[in-house]
């Protein structure tokens, strides 16, 4: 079996040690030869990359491992696969984005709203320059996104790099929320058959089925009206997420057609989640106060006594696993079933074709072969088209240094609204972000 070269990209992130628990764990399924993980943030890449000596000196020895801030030593020639999970601005610039809008009355939050139009725009321009850094070595290596903004970056890749077939943008809510309803269900969720459609942290299940054919949506419905909505790794979340997922129920039992991804509150109640919000205390706050610590100071006693074993380090192994799954479809032709971010082309066909949509595909060696959605009803192509002209806007306002599209952008998320509030936060957001985004003029 062939053996691959990955590198991990944003390798100092709190989510690595759950992917590399993850490789040892699949270690037969997808076999590497060499892994090297890349930071810009040496401290935060050493001790992941400490502990990772560790772990995989007891559960992978075979595995050539290194880390690096040296982007000589981490792009070469020989790639198989790139993961993606770098944070442009670190936790520092996600509170700047949660609180701001919060400062001026609108919802603050990490990819929607201003918040994930301010790190949308920061994030296009390392993704740019990271596979221009890939592609001058090597024409052929996946690079696979899946914690970026997704959406807004994903329409810039595809205006920079149109004929670029091997870059794939997906995120990992939807398959968080498949294993939520597998635990619900008391079903494996990687037997689910799903079908969905939207844009990113923007869409629905429409059908579930299982592998006799069965349409298990309906009862997941009633399951979900009666007992509510948790994740999968309850256990594991911190409030803010468990207080997300249970507006699931609320959003069911308005719009019961389809099953919503859980970022849709956002849109949907902005009114009732600002007020659930804390302008001194947002996610980001609780993620540095808690997963963040958590991991480092696991990782560091780890690496204090030279032992990764009975460790308690990994938070979310579905976040790891997960795109470990995606890179062995790809790799092995397996053509499994996933949901990911892809020009419409139309997919959807009541949405204009070179919209960024997000719908399931099955995963093979030479890329998506989505499977056609169709024609949408007419509330859901109403909030897609407008979600849609947000996120094109942005990249535009990216890409030409247009204030007046970002302003444009603003004011039609349904988060914003108001022209008034639109320029407000893009003001505010501006001046924060001076060391980030394109000027605007």
């Amino acid at each position: 079996m062939k053996k691959f070269n990955v590198l991990v990209v944003g390798g100092g992130s709190t989510w690595t040690p759950g992917l590399l628990k993850g490789i040892c764990a699949r270690q037969k399924t997808f076999p590497i030869n060499r892994l090297v993980m890349f930071d810009v943030n040496e401290n935060r890449q050493k001790t992941i990359g400490e502990f990772a000596k560790i772990l995989f000196q007891e559960e992978y020895p075979e595995i050539n491992f290194d880390y690096t801030v040296d982007k000589e030593k981490a792009f070469t020639e020989d790639i198989d696969f790139v993961f993606v999970q770098m944070r442009t601005g670190g936790y520092a610039m996600r509170e700047k984005d949660e609180k701001i809008p919060l400062s001026l009355g609108l919802i603050g939050q990490e990819t929607c709203g201003p918040g994930g139009f301010a790190y949308g725009m920061r994030s296009i321009s390392d993704m740019v320059q990271l596979v221009k850094d890939v592609r001058e070595k090597n024409k052929n290596a996946w690079i696979l996104n899946y914690t970026n903004p997704a959406a807004i970056v994903a329409d810039a890749l595809q205006r920079i790099f149109p004929e670029d077939k091997k870059i794939l943008n997906i995120c990992d809510q939807p398959e968080n929320l498949l294993r939520s309803y597998g635990r619900l269900l008391d079903k494996d969720p990687r037997e689910f058959d799903p079908v969905y459609f939207g844009l990113n942290h923007f869409g629905w299940f429409t059908h579930l089925y299982d592998q006799q054919g069965n349409d298990l949506l309906p009862e997941l419905r009633e399951l979900i009206l009666e007992g509510g909505f948790r994740p999968v790794d309850y256990e594991q979340r911190d409030k803010s997420w468990l207080e997300t997922y249970a507006m699931v129920e609320q959003m069911v039992r308005d719009f019961p057609d389809y099953l919503p991804n859980t970022y849709l509150q956002y849109y949907l109640y902005p009114d009732k989640v600002l007020n659930k919000l804390n302008p001194s205390y947002t996610r980001a706050n609780e993620v540095m106060d808690g997963r963040e610590k958590r991991v480092f100071e696991e990782c560091n006693r780890i690496i204090s006594v030279g032992s990764a074993k009975d460790s308690h380090v990994v938070h979310n192994d579905a976040h790891g696993e997960f795109i470990l799954i995606v890179a062995e479809s790809i790799a092995f032709n397996k053509g499994d079933n996933f949901v990911v971010i892809l020009k419409n082309d139309g997919i959807i066909d009541n949405l204009p074709h070179d919209a960024m949509v997000e719908v399931a595909a099955s995963l093979t060696a030479n890329g998506p072969r989505p499977y056609a959605v169709g024609t949408i009803p007419t509330f859901y192509k109403g909030l897609i088209e407008g979600q849609y002209a947000y996120e094109r806007l942005t990249a535009e306002a990216y890409i030409e240094g247009s204030y007046q599209k970002a302003l444009q952008a603003l004011t039609l998320n349904r988060t914003v609204v108001s022209a008034l509030k639109a320029r407000e936060v893009l003001d505010a957001l501006i001046e924060a972000n001076k060391e980030y985004w394109p000027e605007l003029k």
